[in-house]
């Protein structure tokens, strides 16, 4: 028998990504790079090709980017990633829509590779659901529990929900919201979003909550429990 030298494939030769394929980590994100032009997320080891943008996404998502980045604004410390690569596991690299995470300096459990990719799970991430729900709410949701997201929020345009879960001994557990309608991080404290005001796009009232929550004494001392650990180390 005659010995077949194996060999690695140029770019130019990988396979394209094909909605439905069923790959490991490294390979898919291998014939990602490859193809610059696309988007994909792999998902419990399926790859999801994204089918076009509507513009009601686009808009809540641009008001989820704008209440994270304010957050981040007033939180030193903290930082956001807008369809950030985040490589989670052996079968997942999804591409949230918004993230918020606390800087490895000051204490945080991402890492960035030698490429600029995330390494593992941003404590807090949010989608934006259309034709994505079924995925955002189950398998999508399994994988951020499993890599250890701390708190996740998906918007449900279709159904015009938000559903908002945070971490207790391992497993998503919904966040409940207070008497105010008002879903309040215990993760990152202050970060204030109002339900209602969300979905109705009252981008007035968004703020003035957000605002109310950035004042609060949770944020204050969250915030002095950063630069601490900062100077830790």
């Amino acid at each position: 028998m005659i010995a077949v030298e194996r060999r690695t494939l140029p770019h130019d030769d990988l396979p394209e990504l094909v909605n439905g394929d069923h790959l490991d980590q490294k390979t898919f994100h291998e014939r990602y790079e490859a193809m610059p032009e696309a988007r994909a997320e792999l998902i419990g080891g399926i790859v999801y090709m994204s089918s076009p943008q509507k513009l009601r996404h686009g808009y809540h998502q641009a008001r989820l980017v704008q209440l994270t980045g304010d957050y981040a604004d007033e939180t030193p410390g903290t930082e956001i990633g807008v369809n950030s690569t985040s490589i989670l596991g052996p079968d997942a690299e999804p591409q949230p829509d918004a993230c918020l995470y606390i800087l490895p300096a000051c204490g945080g459990q991402t890492a960035v590779d030698k490429k600029g990719y995330m390494i593992g799970a941003p404590e807090w991430v949010g989608e934006i659901s259309d034709s994505t729900e079924s995925i955002d709410l189950n398998r999508k949701k399994l994988d951020y529990e499993k890599a250890g997201v701390c708190e996740y929020l998906v918007v449900a345009l279709r159904t015009n929900q938000l559903f908002c879960f945070i971490r207790r001994r391992g497993k998503f557990k919904p966040l409940p919201q207070g008497n105010d309608g008002t879903f309040r991080s215990e993760i990152f404290p202050g970060f204030w979003l109002d339900a209602s005001a969300f979905l109705n796009r009252d981008s007035k009232r968004l703020r003035a909550v957000l605002r109310l929550g950035l004042a609060s004494p949770e944020h204050a001392a969250f915030v002095a429990k950063l630069a601490s650990k900062r100077r830790e180390r």
